[in-house]
């Protein structure tokens, strides 16, 4: 046999494996209501005055929901004002420190401030159904960490089936949302647009200190909690969580093109297994098919991945053509995987980050106080001008507010707007003595003996 055909073969056996698991997935979350509010939901907030107001509209409408922080992230436009005209609290964010991305940093702030003793995340994009807060705070009987997997809202057919094809790469590397068994931590995923925890063994933990630098931050904290013992549950919340993430089939392309390759939470080696499982079973039997030599092996994917993009509908809240034609789009959506892994972006929401930002796994928890940073620990390298990326430079990505420098709060906050006091991480009240953390890493968090 050829070593091509060979190496297809045995991909299309890890493909096949993976998919497997979906015979015994978790069902979905099912809506819950709470008898008393103890619940703060943050909501992150850069530049989102123009869709942050249905996700507001519907959390402050929730009766579980005892607060609702959205932290404005030096927002350039009327973000903090919206915020609290429809009655969420607000905190101006502090400026961003070096070495912080922007949604860790906004994050431990809303975290810091928040009162509930669950505190759920969301990005202002998300639309929550009722019930949804209910269902996530009873899932942390079972769970230290759990992240929601929303049903995806898509204009127009190239959209969906261009943001299909994507779906479809992170089912092929990590199998179906919901598993009942619980990966290895280093193939742990998770949804930063929802996601529910404990305040106290979060600040205990340092969680977003530690992954301060990651670009892929949600699977960075999950990956980094799950191996300190952590609890991870990634649960299909599909009846419960709406989420229009893009505009066009263009902002698929470079937005969520620019994270799906988990390039700064994963290792070299296995980055190179997981291209090449989507080149050679997704993207090869279209390729070859488009030439009329599609071998045996090649149909037997094809129809996998039509039987795929059946089940992906239900993904979607208005499922069109786009998701069955998905397919067509795999040898694309490989080369802007592949094109990603080898230049990542490192430019979000008018923010570019340095080479090397990303921290390691193990970091302590009380190195995530910026104020703790030695200057001189700065690397000279990382301002390189070679690390940019030319789709980065595109003059219609380009914000006129972008190139003015932010150290202030806007002066047009609305009034009553005050930025909380940025405190370091509380104690470990939270660790369980029975289950002791990996060594210089804090213990799992205490849970309801319900699990």
């Amino acid at each position: 046999m050829r070593p091509l055909t060979v190496s297809q073969a045995v991909a299309a056996l890890a493909v096949g494996v993976r998919l497997a698991r979906g015979r015994d997935r978790l069902p979905p979350l099912a809506p819950l209501g709470t008898e008393n509010g103890r619940i703060s939901v943050v909501i992150p907030a850069r530049d989102e005055e123009g869709r942050i107001g249905p996700c507001l509209s519907a959390v402050l409408a929730d009766p579980a929901v005892a607060e609702v922080l959205v932290v404005d992230d030096e927002s350039r436009d009327g973000t903090a004002r919206l915020a609290a005209e429809l009655g969420a609290k607000v905190v101006v964010g502090a400026p961003l420190p070096e070495g912080w991305v922007g949604k860790q940093w906004a994050l431990l702030q809303g975290v810091e401030a928040a009162g509930g003793d669950i505190v759920v995340t969301l990005d202002a994009d998300a639309r929550p159904a009722p019930g949804l807060f209910g269902a996530l705070a009873a899932a942390l009987d079972r769970y230290d960490l759990v992240s929601a997997g929303p049903r995806f809202v898509c204009g127009g057919i190239a959209e969906q089936a261009l943001h299909a094809s994507f779906l479809a790469t992170l089912v092929y590397r990590s199998g179906p949302i919901g598993p009942s068994s619980a990966p290895a931590p280093h193939r742990v995923m998770a949804n930063g647009q929802c996601m529910a925890f404990r305040r106290t063994a979060m600040l205990s933990a340092g969680g977003f200190g530690r992954v301060r630098g990651h670009m892929t931050d949600d699977v960075a904290l999950a990956r980094t909690l799950a191996a300190d013992g952590w609890a991870v549950g990634f649960l299909d919340a599909g009846g419960l969580l709406e989420v229009d993430m893009h505009e066009s089939a263009a902002e698929v392309w470079r937005e969520w093109g620019r994270s799906l390759p988990l390039r700064d939470v994963t290792g070299p080696g296995r980055q190179a297994a997981d291209l090449a499982a989507i080149w050679l079973t997704a993207a090869l039997p279209v390729l070859r098919l488009a030439a009329g030599r599609p071998t045996r092996l090649d149909l037997g994917l094809l129809a996998v991945r039509l039987l795929l993009a059946g089940a992906l509908r239900g993904s979607y809240t208005r499922p069109g053509p786009g998701v069955l034609l998905s397919p067509l789009l795999d040898p694309l959506t490989a080369v802007r995987l592949t094109q990603a892994t080898l230049r990542p972006v490192r430019r979000w929401r008018g923010r570019t980050y340095p080479r090397g930002a990303a921290y390691p796994r193990d970091a302590d928890p009380k190195d995530a106080d910026p104020r703790d940073a030695d200057p001189k620990d700065a690397d000279p390298k990382d301002t390189d001008p070679g690390d940019a990326d030319p789709e980065d430079a595109d003059p219609g990505d380009a914000d006129p507010g972008d190139l003015v420098p932010r150290t202030a709060a806007p002066k047009d906050a609305a009034p009553g707007i005050t930025a909380p006091e940025v405190t370091a991480p509380e104690g470990t009240s939270g660790d369980r003595p029975d289950r002791p953390g990996r060594a210089g890493r804090p213990a799992p968090p205490a849970r309801s003996a319900a699990r």
